[in-house]
């Protein structure tokens, strides 16, 4: 007795000062614990990281603010339509499984563009592949600092900037200090405080909700009111009668799915910071045991999003639709403080009129907050409501540290040390990595003051990004020993140029007064699937210029060779 009303005592803000302070304690501690001494360390964990840790580190590198907290966020708003990123996310990491992960561990560079520079011999390719790495990278980050914000700003109650700021200095330190030996094992860590943030809440709303402790069964469950209704039942029902579409019914253009779907599988499959895992580990079949790893565990979460979607949107309509605001309860209050959700009384009858039609709606609601305010609406303990702070935290921090790692080794590696000095020493090339990182974090810490949209849309546009730049030179490198460093350059530019004016116009609405309607897409598909059109264009520019100039030297095309059949193998015979 004694104890409950000590647990209960405590209140949320205490339990996630605990909670978190428990968390950042741990992960500055393993980066005291694996601070790098050498280059090795810093860029690749001295590439002797074993399968199990990597592949619980990719998955936590993998599982950013995007998954944890905006995944679920966009499913509750857009039901059907939100099953894109869990298809597109999920099949990305098999495609990088089978197709990549191996052989660019046998290739055996610390990064993507040194990946590139030297496949394409070049000087050129590798710049292009710099400025694409931080293209990337910094889109994504500004994802991860913005949901650190937001995290930051409810649970802490503090000034939403001063907590990016918060989140600046603590990637800092173990980013900068332990490199990707650090963040390996910080990440291992992460993923075990994500994962149980995650799944905690989920499996006490759907025991609350449906009775089934597993949340993935859970939500195609009956009611536990002895009504005989399905939970989507009753969320198809109370959309309808908002005037939103049914919950199950999908909106989205078949050709804007499956180029959405290609843009985040081949986004995956392209994206520099999680390509930098497989070069962690000391064999080709570690690689593939680690991606296998991975996907195990990222499935755990991306299995779950969809039920955890369900119980917040239905928690939400059923606790502030057609209430009176001065009855609403405390969750709704805290949450308005933030920005991220308001009412406007239009009509002044002091009812909250949610409903489709943007005239009469008098609620907005951002869909980042659903999985961080759920426990609330669903009156959980507060120690739970913390911990899923925590887990938002680990969630945006791994990715973040992943990313500035990714921007460092870009800038100290493959630009002062393959072009700009040769000579630099190991000790000055430490030195240039971590002063890069320091200076990336002032841009990340930038980006999350002043966010450029919704965690996941950023995040949607950086894979958009990766499959418009590296994913044909990095398949065409591996796949094709003929092509050659004008066509990889020629496709590498006009794909992410490409790809660039198509999101300033239609996701910024640069060009125009307003950001142009979804009549005006080319071919129907959205910024967030234009990605798969600007790869293609990026493949058929690298072939066609490729059949024009000369090929590669033979000793390139030996080492691509040599890539893809291991040396010794010998002939196959009958």
């Amino acid at each position: 007795m004694m104890y409950s009303l000590f647990v209960s005592g405590i209140g949320v803000q205490n339990w996630t000062y605990i909670l978190v302070g428990i968390t950042f304690a741990l992960y500055i501690g393993i980066a005291i614990w694996s601070r790098a001494g050498s280059t090795k360390e810093f860029y690749v964990a001295g590439g002797g990281v074993s399968p199990l840790a990597n592949g619980m580190a990719t998955a936590a590198d993998w599982m950013s603010a995007a998954s944890f907290i905006s995944m679920a966020g966009i499913i509750s708003f857009a039901g059907y339509d939100g099953a894109v990123y869990l298809m597109g996310w999920t099949g990305g990491y098999v495609l990088l499984a089978l197709l990549l992960a191996p052989y660019l561990r046998k290739f055996g560079k610390f990064t993507v563009p040194d990946f590139i520079g030297d496949r394409y011999y070049s000087k050129t390719a590798r710049i292009v592949a710099v400025f694409c790495a931080l293209l990337v990278s910094f889109t994504y980050v500004a994802g991860q600092m913005r949901g650190v914000g937001i995290v930051f700003s409810r649970f802490l109650e503090v000034d939403i900037n001063t907590g990016v700021i918060i989140g600046m200095l603590i990637v800092l330190f173990y980013a900068v200090l332990g490199g990707m030996k650090g963040i390996t094992y910080t990440q291992v860590a992460q993923y075990c405080v994500l994962i149980f943030a995650f799944m905690v809440p989920a499996i006490f709303i759907s025991i609350q909700m449906t009775g089934n402790p597993i949340p993935q069964l859970g939500f195609g469950g009956e009611l536990v009111d002895g009504s005989g209704t399905y939970l989507l039942d009753k969320l198809d029902g109370l959309s309808t009668e908002l005037g939103f579409a049914e919950y199950t019914e999908g909106s989205k253009s078949l050709i804007d799915v499956f180029a959405i779907t290609l843009a985040l599988m081949v986004g995956t499959a392209g994206l520099p910071h999680v390509i930098v895992r497989f070069f962690t580990v000391k064999r080709v079949k570690d690689a593939r045991k680690s991606a296998g790893i991975a996907l195990l565990l990222i499935v755990l979460l991306y299995s779950t999003a969809p039920a955890v979607a369900v119980f917040a949107r239905t928690n939400m309509i059923e606790t502030v639709s057609n209430q009176p605001y001065d009855k609403v309860p405390e969750w709704f209050k805290k949450w308005e403080t933030t920005g991220l959700i308001a009412f406007n009384d239009k009509n002044n009858d002091g009812l909250i009129q949610y409903v489709a039609d943007k005239q009469n709606n008098e609620l907005v609601v951002d869909r980042d907050i659903m999985v961080l305010a759920n426990p609330e609406i669903a009156n959980l303990p507060d120690w739970v409501i913390a911990l899923v702070a925590a887990g938002g935290l680990a969630a945006a921090l791994s990715t973040a540290a992943g990313l500035l790692l990714v921007i460092s080794a870009s800038v100290s590696h493959d630009l002062i040390k393959k072009i700009i000095n040769p000579k630099i020493s190991e000790k000055g090339e430490l030195i240039a990595a971590r002063l890069s990182a320091v200076g990336a974090v002032c841009v990340a810490g930038y980006f999350g003051i002043n966010p450029p949209g919704f965690v996941a849309a950023v995040v949607a546009l950086a894979f958009g990004l990766a499959a418009a730049s590296f994913f044909p030179a990095i398949i065409l490198g591996i796949f094709y020993k003929k092509m050659n460093k004008e066509g990889a350059i020629a496709g590498m530019v006009i794909g992410t140029i490409t790809m660039l004016l198509y999101m300033i116009k239609y996701k910024l609405g640069w060009f125009d007064a307003v950001v142009p309607d979804k009549s005006e897409w080319w071919f129907g598909i959205s910024p967030e699937g234009f990605g798969a059109i600007a790869m293609m264009l990026n493949f058929i520019v690298s072939i066609i210029i490729m059949k024009f100039t000369p090929e590669p030297p033979e000793d390139v095309q030996d080492i691509v060779e040599n890539i893809r059949i291991p040396s010794g193998a010998g002939q196959a015979t009958h």
